[in-house]
């Protein structure tokens, strides 16, 4: 390594050599409005002692005036405590950095602080201060990590020599070395400064001269992304590199948030919360576990009861074993009784047409009749009136008591229906019901031997006659 290039990086580590500081400093009484704050240092550190107090953040006053300004307060001799009046508006910010004989920064740097309400009457509202010079960087307002800045200042504005110190909120602060001053037209008098600072911290450039430090004022910057970043190392800083100096303090303008020095942002930490909700964490999860479960089961049941097929005859829940259908399914075959009855009529007169029986009446259709009859008859058949007709009537049950009666009526066809006559000759016709109720029976006459009918005549109906 070249020794200019072996030079400029001690340098650069030098600032940052005291940054494991063997003491600390704590905010002893809660930061309000225009009263006393009071500072403790812990640890073993080289007096005498200092802090900067430096504001953070824009003004919460009207029409944005800015009452703060840097305020350095001096511990006694060794003494390791200090009190004074906060004179910043309440829901500021500021920023405080502790140091001692050795070295800015070495007792470490708070994160943000926020100022709570209190008195009144310790500052103007309506008129900014005004620092002591103004400076500059080239880039304007731009800081990039491992890239050239030039920081500058109007010359005839500054009384002795001018320091300028890098502040990061929460982590860590140190003195920024000068080079080698320059005269630039339009740029002023200054010099250039390379930022070993990781990428993306947000720092202070805090200004001063003989007059004090900080009495330039300080300005806000984001560290941005440069075409390199071989200039930073293990030590260089950032705004994370611990826990933020200062112990307990409110880091919210209504004091709900306060930092323990540990980097939480609660006082204590309430167990029986945290307890309390990881039990309502485990009992909600199982809840909607279940609640999961059951919609997944409904869904899966209501699928298979659509997808099932629709059976009209027989609900497969209910078959049997074998697979049949149930009882009040099953076919019942119709059994036809046998006819092993015949029905005969004999006749004594000559001529009559063998197989002519008389034919059943209503009743006896539901069963099968055999007659034999020995009544004597008259010529061509017919019974002798007065007569009676001795039978000899055999009735035969149908079918088994498990099966329901049954009428079987055989109709005779008529063949084939005449041709219609011609469409000129065609006569009206006019259908009538058979007239049953016109048909009645003659009395039979009977002789005085009781032989029987001497003859027997059956009226024709009248329908007929015609």
């Amino acid at each position: 390594m070249p020794p200019r290039a072996r030079t400029r990086h001690l340098l650069a580590a030098v600032p940052y050599a005291a940054l494991a500081a063997a003491y600390s400093f704590n905010i002893k009484s809660t930061p309000r409005q225009c009263q006393n704050l009071e500072l403790e240092i812990t640890g073993s550190g080289s007096p005498p002692y200092s802090a900067l107090i430096i504001p953070f953040g824009a003004t919460p006053l009207p029409n944005s005036v800015e009452a703060r300004k840097i305020t350095r307060v001096a511990f006694n001799g060794s003494e390791t405590s200090a009190s004074f009046q906060l004179k910043f508006p309440e829901n500021s910010a500021f920023v405080i950095v502790v140091s001692d004989s050795t070295g800015f920064g070495t007792g470490g740097t708070s994160a943000t602080v926020s100022v709570l309400s209190g008195d009144d009457g310790c500052f103007d509202p309506t008129t900014p201060v005004s620092p002591a010079f103004i400076f500059h960087t080239e880039p304007s307002g731009v800081l990039t990590t491992c890239d050239a800045s030039r920081i500058w200042w109007e010359a005839n504005s500054v009384v002795g020599t001018t320091t300028f110190q890098g502040v990061i909120p929460g982590g860590q602060s140190f003195q920024i070395p000068q080079g080698t001053v320059t005269n630039i037209t339009g740029q002023g008098t200054g010099y250039t400064w390379t930022p070993s600072v990781r990428i993306g911290t947000v720092m202070l450039l805090v200004g001063g001269d003989d007059r004090g430090l900080g009495s330039a004022g300080s300005g806000q910057y984001t560290l941005q992304q440069g075409n390199s970043v071989s200039c930073l190392n293990d030590s260089s800083p950032s705004s994370t590199p611990g826990s933020p100096a200062g112990g307990s303090y409110p880091t919210s303008t209504d004091g709900s948030g306060v930092n323990t020095g540990s980097g939480s942002s609660g006082s204590h930490t309430n167990v029986g919360a945290i307890v309390g909700g990881v039990i309502g964490g485990v009992f909600g999860a199982i809840a909607l576990a279940l609640i999961l479960l059951f919609a997944v089961r409904r869904q899966r049941q209501h699928k298979g009861t659509k997808e099932r097929p629709v059976d009209l005859l027989q609900d497969q829940e209910n078959d049997a074993p074998d697979g049949r259908p149930p009882e009040y399914y099953r076919p019942e075959p119709f059994v036809l009784p046998d006819p092993t009855v015949a029905s005969t009529h004999e006749s004594s007169f000559a001529g009559t047409a063998p197989g002519l029986a008389a034919r059943p009446s209503a009743e006896q259709r539901n069963s099968y009749l055999s007659t034999t009859s020995t009544s004597e008859t008259g010529p061509g058949g017919f019974r002798i009136a007065g007569s009676s007709v001795p039978s000899n009537v055999t009735r035969k049950s149908a079918a088994p008591p498990s099966f329901r009666p049954v009428n079987i009526i055989q109709h005779d066809d008529a063949g084939p229906s005449e041709p219609p006559p011609p469409p000129d000759e065609e006569p009206e016709t006019i259908e009538l019901p058979p007239a049953y109720t016109n048909i009645r029976r003659d009395t039979p006459e009977v002789d005085e031997d009781g032989a029987g009918p001497s003859g027997a005549a059956t009226q024709v109906p009248q329908a007929a006659q015609a």
